[in-house]
């Protein structure tokens, strides 16, 4: 199961995902996020990860993806976190 929803406030969009980000999932949340992306006129694009309970390698991809064109990734509990640190240090060593 995988749900993605957004909302839209002053701050900018707040995409969030449940479930398993995984398989063809990946996809689907691509091409939700590249289409988010560009109609997207603020600078502020929050993606909530508190509800995934797992992600395979190919959405860790994708979110270090958002995360290098400026995403901010919401984290709550130790999956999430872990999630978020792994993706946020392999972006930063290799910006190094």
């Amino acid at each position: 199961m995988f749900r993605i929803t957004s909302e839209r406030s002053e701050a900018g969009l707040t995409i969030k995902l449940e479930g398993r980000l995984v398989g063809p999932w990946v996809s689907e949340f691509q091409h939700y996020w590249t289409s988010n992306r560009v109609a997207e006129d603020s600078d502020t694009i929050l993606v909530d990860l508190r509800d995934m309970i797992s992600v395979d390698e190919r959405g860790k991809a994708l979110l270090r993806q958002i995360y290098q064109h400026g995403g901010t990734l919401i984290a709550s509990g130790c999956l999430t976190k872990a999630i978020v640190e792994e993706v946020t240090i392999q972006t930063r060593h290799n910006l190094i």
